[in-house]
């Protein structure tokens, strides 16, 4: 069982979120909220505290009377409560769950400990509000999105449960949970913070590691195809450029064909006498594609580091307003709530991933086109030419799917709309970012895949056997029982789906 305490990391988020371990609250967290609640309580009574006893944006002008201030609570998430679309998938949902209750926990927020208890017993008994797409501008924090939560907390709504999906109230009486009841700014607290997209991206970049991981070993394994030379992935040529991650990418690969009989010396192949020689039949050096891995691929690891790195600070942060401050005992109006941080790092990770899809597909068209690699039939068609088509018919999906990357990767963080009667006048759109930068993730899962079902059908005609690297031979062992030789024209499709799911629910290097 994890136990909330000070900080979360990413293995808590994979730990929570893709394991489903249970989650406590520390005595210490329980301590720290109540007295933010307590303060906040006493502090309030007799001054303006924005959310608490005023309206909120453009009518924070309106003084709420105290007796009205509970209700003020209610009306806030009911009338925010107001997302359309595609509901956000489970796993970011509970994402965005445990990074408000993480923020919450901080006692910068003034909420009632009920809050807390009711989020843990969300996230324990594996409830999952119905929050959708469209909705969240991601400046005055994420509040439609986090509305939805808000609302399934006071015990409205709907959430699914074991798959399906049901009004909150009659799943919260099947398991006797209670709903929270507003004391002073829980409606705002619950809303005012950018959690959707914090928890939506940190999902984005677990899915982006993994992505980039079966990216390296794919890029490995067509290094053994073709028999490349190995001095592309060398120390003294990739430490000759001062990059982290390319020094990174270059030594995961090395690792991965340091045991292959199929890679090639070039000091034994072409460093030798060559006088007479006009014409050399091998290629002296490879496509870009195969040969640039390290440079290609080195930005998407240190942006994904990066993005990493940015997304903890903000899960950590307290990210509402106002913020309540026991050790100063004040309360400081601000902009906490304000997305850029997250809305930049997701238009970066977009665009790596779209460069790594990029390079899937022409690894792909590579393997694809027999004039290019001249060892495999034309789209590595095991059957009868002409009259089978082999893999001809899913490159048009990889294709199609690149394109699509390509077109999504426009950056969301300069897309700023006034609205709110102008109050929220320049605004990240870091929700919307995020939610864009999981499309291009799927979609490079679906160009990887068709690339995986490429390496299986000309490993299956090479027939290299030990040669290959140990890792080459686990990875062909399981996509072998996923994917079939197409020695006959196959529906496609259901394969494509298959290796995609495979690909996002396993490591490549599980021991790393």
């Amino acid at each position: 069982m994890l136990q909330l305490k000070d900080t979360l990391e990413i293995k808590d988020f994979i730990d929570i979120i893709f394991n489903h371990h249970p989650l406590s609250i520390d005595p210490s967290v329980s301590a720290r909220v109540e007295q933010s609640y307590q303060f906040l309580k006493e502090f309030s009574k007799n001054k303006v505290i924005y959310g608490v006893n005023t309206g909120f944006g453009p009518m924070a002008q309106y003084k709420i009377a105290e007796k009205d201030t509970v209700s003020l609570q209610y009306n806030l998430i009911r009338s925010h409560a107001s997302g359309v679309g595609t509901p956000i998938d489970p796993m970011s949902v509970r994402a965005l769950m445990l990074a408000r209750l993480n923020t919450l926990s901080l006692g910068k927020s003034g909420v009632h400990p009920s809050v807390i208890d009711a989020l843990t017993a969300l996230l324990n008994h594996q409830i999952t509000p119905l929050i959708f797409q469209h909705g969240g501008v991601g400046a005055s924090g994420d509040l439609v999105q986090l509305a939805h939560l808000a609302l399934v907390l006071i015990g409205e709504g709907e959430v699914f449960y074991k798959g399906v999906r049901r009004a909150t109230a009659s799943v919260f009486k099947e398991l006797q949970i209670q709903p929270i009841q507003p004391h002073i700014r829980e409606g705002l607290a619950l809303m005012n913070g950018t959690s959707a997209m914090t928890g939506i991206g940190i999902v984005n970049t677990i899915h982006a590691q993994r992505l980039l991981d079966w990216s390296v070993a794919a890029s490995a394994v067509i290094n053994e195809i073709v028999q490349a030379y190995d001095d592309h992935l060398s120390a003294p040529l990739n430490g000759s450029k001062l990059h982290v991650g390319q020094q990174a990418i270059a030594q995961k690969m090395r690792t991965h064909l340091s045991d292959s009989a199929l890679t090639r010396d070039r000091a034994t192949h072409l460093y030798k006498e060559t006088e007479g020689q006009s014409h050399f039949k091998e290629k002296v050096q490879e496509y870009y594609s195969l040969r640039c891995v390290p440079q290609i691929l080195g930005p998407v690891h240190d942006t994904i580091a990066q993005v990493t790195k940015i997304l903890i600070e903000e899960v950590n942060s307290a990210n509402d307003n106002p913020i309540i401050d026991i050790a100063t005992q004040q309360v400081y109006h601000g902009g906490n709530f304000h997305g850029d941080y997250v809305a930049l790092e997701m238009d970066k990770l977009k665009l790596v991933i779209t460069k790594l899809s990029m390079l899937a597909e022409r690894q792909l068209n590579y393997l694809l086109n027999a004039k290019l690699n001249d060892i495999l039939p034309p789209f590595i068609n095991l059957g009868t030419l002409g009259l089978n088509f082999g893999m001809q018919g899913v490159q048009f999906t990889a294709v199609s799917t690149t394109a699509e990357n390509q077109t999504l990767s426009n950056p969301m963080y300069i897309h700023s709309i006034p609205n709110n009667n102008d109050n929220q006048d320049i605004v990240s759109m870091g929700t919307n970012a995020a939610i864009l930068t999981q499309k291009v993730i799927e979609n490079a899962y679906e160009v990887l895949a068709i690339e995986w079902m490429a390496i299986v059908q000309a490993l299956a005609y090479l027939d290299f056997g030990d040669q290959l690297a140990k890792a080459t031979q686990r990875m062909l062992v399981d996509m072998q029982k996923i994917v079939p030789v197409f020695t006959e024209d196959q529906v496609t499709y259901p394969y494509v789906q298959k290796v995609k799911e495979y690909l996002q629910n396993n490591e490549a290097y599980p021991n790393d």
